[in-house]
């Protein structure tokens, strides 16, 4: 894919009890170093990863910051406008707070759908961290009952962003 043109970057997603220290920093440094060239973001959950040092750390490693929003319970990040790199990157998890902790099935926590105003509360986040990267990209997780597509409609009307499907070039 990257050979093709094709990949943007990489996430690295870490669970809500990969929390910060700076041996965890060292080890995100050390992943990123394993990767080489390749555009990598990284996903925190948990809320001691939303301090400068962290943003000025994966600055200096240009290593992108994922911005997420879910909901606002004790230890899960806030709501960011964080940008570290040429990459900027969102992802929406949904406000399901009632089965965030307490579900069946882990696919139980995204099924939420957001309301227009929920997700103009981003616009400007987004537009901000748009303005400072070269790409930037927002995805919804939030996908139980296709309600990520939705969205993503949403978001898009919001930004004024056109669907723009993919081209003839084939990916492999």
């Amino acid at each position: 894919m990257a050979e093709a043109g094709v990949l943007g970057c990489l996430l690295a997603q870490f669970p809500w009890r990969f929390k910060y220290t700076p041996a965890a920093l060292d080890f995100v440094e050390r992943l990123a170093g394993y990767l080489g060239d390749l555009n990598v973001v990284a996903e925190f959950r948990h809320a001691s990863w939303a301090q400068e040092e962290v943003y000025d750390h994966l600055q200096r490693m240009k290593v992108g910051f994922c911005n997420v929003d879910e909901p606002a319970l004790r230890g899960l990040m806030p709501a960011t406008a964080v940008a570290t790199s040429d990459v900027g990157y969102f992802r929406f998890h949904g406000r399901n707070a009632k089965k965030w902790w307490r579900h069946e099935k882990a696919a139980d926590r995204y099924d939420y759908l957001y309301s227009q105003e929920e997700l103009a509360e981003w616009e400007p986040r987004v537009k901000d961290v748009a303005g400072r990267t070269g790409t930037t990209y927002v995805f919804m997780n939030n996908h139980p009952l296709g309600q990520a597509v939705t969205n993503a409609e949403m978001m898009m009307d919001l930004l004024g962003v056109a669907f723009e499907p993919p081209g003839d070039a084939a990916l492999f």
